[in-house]
């Protein structure tokens, strides 16, 4: 199973976990199998359309999945996908 990475800002809308074990085969079935588990973390990471929000950085490795094949990017069982926030400031 692949594990989702998750940031420490954001660990209160997964019960405090760091690590989440997740289901399926790219990286947006793994996401959607995050949200599935912890459904009020849909709202932090999608919009309305279904899409995820700009700020919302998926890497596998030091990979941006942006760089690769977006959320149809590839995953196998004991690859760890970071979620890492834009953050702004000045």
């Amino acid at each position: 199973m692949p594990v989702i990475q998750i940031p420490s800002m954001l660990r209160s809308y997964v019960n405090g976990q760091a690590e989440i074990m997740v289901e399926g085969e790219t990286v947006g079935a793994a996401m959607q199998d995050l949200v599935t588990k912890f459904p009020i973390f849909k709202q932090h990471l999608y919009k309305s359309d279904g899409s995820l929000r700009e700020f919302v950085n998926l890497f596998i490795g030091d990979q941006n999945i942006k760089t690769l094949k977006g959320i149809e990017t590839g995953v196998e069982s004991g690859d760890t996908i970071k979620l890492i926030p834009s953050i702004a400031g000045g």
